[in-house]
């Protein structure tokens, strides 16, 4: 539980930092949505795992005006081919707000 605390401190304060677009409390939450949504069973900030790493998404999306979207609608539907064989599952039960919030999110992630 403490790994998990610090995890989200730690997310929270990079992000405040890293992207002006999302406030303190916006982060925070878009990191328990990522939690609670079983995002960080695939995904980590830095590293790959099943899923590569924010950053590395970040990073390929840095110069597509229209990512957030794009990334959202991958959240939302899953999405396959994009980092390899593996799919990504969809996300349907999330709201859209969530789906916006936590693409802004990642798109925000720095190495």
């Amino acid at each position: 539980m403490k790994k998990i605390t610090l995890f989200l401190m730690m997310t929270a304060t990079q992000v405040a930092f890293a992207a002006p677009a999302l406030n303190a409390k916006e982060a925070a939450a878009a990191a328990e949505l990522a939690k609670g949504n079983g995002c960080l069973s695939c995904h980590a900030l830095d590293e790959k795992i099943v899923g590569p790493a924010y950053s590395k998404v970040a990073a390929k999306y840095s110069d597509d005006k229209d990512a957030a979207a794009s990334l959202a609608q991958s959240i939302r539907n899953g999405s396959q081919g994009k980092w390899g064989r593996i799919p990504m599952p969809a996300h349907g039960n999330m709201n859209s707000d969530d789906i916006n919030l936590l693409a802004r999110w990642i798109l925000t992630i720095q190495k």
